[in-house]
């Protein structure tokens, strides 16, 4: 597996590669229920298949969720979104960026991708409503260009859903 191959992005530092290695042969061993790895030969970037849960408002509906390491993981959080289309939900918005705390403030070095993983699925199925975050048009136009979601100043208000 590369560690890059995106020029612009600076390649992962050897504690990162061997975290993810370590993750990434645990997940083949035993992945979380719900998820799936596609295969890459991009360690720096895993794109993950997530089915909803039976007896829930995604149930049988399959997304994908991509995870853009930086260099100094786990140090420092993942970038994750869901690839289009993203599901409906209060907390996702539709170019993807995800509204959830672990991703950002609350990220610890001990969390993992299977643990963000669970984390964003549990959001998902606790839901009791499929629709948009109420800003979502305004911060989708403010996010032209590729803005990261790592750029956004999040309010965690809302642990509801």
């Amino acid at each position: 597996m590369t560690s890059s191959s995106d020029p612009s992005r600076k390649s992962l530092s050897k504690v990162a590669c061997n975290r993810l290695q370590k993750e990434l042969a645990e997940w083949q061993v035993s992945p979380p229920a719900g998820f799936k790895n596609k295969a890459t030969d991009n360690l720096q970037r895993w794109v993950i298949e997530v089915v909803g849960a039976l007896g829930t408002l995604y149930a049988n509906e399959t997304y994908q969720l991509q995870v853009d390491f930086p260099e100094h993981y786990p140090m420092e959080a993942p970038q994750v979104i869901f690839l289009h289309p993203a599901p409906l939900h209060p907390h996702i918005y539709s170019n993807g960026h995800i509204c959830l705390d672990i991703l950002y403030d609350s990220w610890s070095p001990a969390m993992t991708v299977s643990s963000v993983c669970i984390s964003i699925l549990s959001m998902l199925l606790s839901s009791a409503v499929k629709q948009r975050p109420a800003d979502n048009d305004h911060y989708v136009k403010n996010c032209r260009n590729g803005r990261s979601p790592k750029e956004t100043r999040w309010w965690f208000h809302d642990d509801k859903v």
